[in-house]
């Protein structure tokens, strides 16, 4: 996919250190400082425009979210669709990438992680960059508490049976599968851009819930 250039939104997203925490380093082992209570923490890797995270902060007030996502150009939408939902006290973007979570939590700082569309790399050679390859499911545990889980979407089959089989093969316990999500959607699902775009046009939405144990 390749990204617009906003020349603006730097500047933007600096003025909204409300939702886009400017120094999130600082907080790893003690985000209950940042929302102002101890309720679970959600992440989310590859948050893209946030209206997954959105939704989900303004339909679950007692959990905390963190979108995550590296890019200007892609952040600031979901800085806006943030601020377009009254800026919920639960939500809170981080504008870094999702490779080094280890820099801004610490194990037992997140209860549960989300993978929604993620990037297939589709190439051999760049499988390690795959968000669901042994690497990441390691970074995860690593900031996880014991026995949490990876809630997982995409559309693309491939990435999707590669996800189930490197899940399986790092001792995770898989949970609750779909190869159709919204031929029995749940009530509760929260839609991302993605999903919208693709389900539209027909094509499945495949989705996973794995555990760690």
């Amino acid at each position: 996919m390749r990204l617009r250039h906003k020349p603006w939104a730097d500047e933007f997203i600096n003025s909204h250190p409300e939702i886009v925490i400017p120094n999130p380093e600082e907080l790893k082992g003690n985000w209950e400082s940042e929302f102002k209570n101890d309720y679970p923490l959600h992440i989310e890797v590859g948050t893209g425009k946030g209206q997954f995270i959105t939704g989900m902060a303004k339909q679950n007030p007692d959990i905390n979210y963190i979108g995550i996502e590296l890019y200007d150009s892609v952040i600031v939408s979901a800085v806006e669709n943030a601020i377009a939902a009254g800026s919920p006290s639960n939500l809170r973007l981080l504008k870094v990438n999702g490779a080094d979570l280890e820099k801004y939590f610490e194990k037992n700082d997140v209860d549960r992680v989300y993978l929604n569309f993620s990037d297939p790399w589709p190439k051999i050679r760049h499988a390690k960059r795959r968000l669901t390859h042994e690497g990441f499911l390691k970074l995860y545990e690593s900031i996880l508490v014991d026995n949490a889980e990876i809630h997982f979407k995409t559309d693309n089959r491939g990435l999707f049976e590669y996800s189930l089989i490197s899940m399986s093969a790092y001792g995770m316990l898989i949970k609750d599968v779909s190869l159709d999500l919204h031929a029995n959607m749940p009530e509760d699902n929260i839609m991302t851009e993605y999903e919208e775009k693709f389900s539209a046009k027909g094509q499945p939405i495949y989705r996973v819930e794995a555990k760690f144990v």
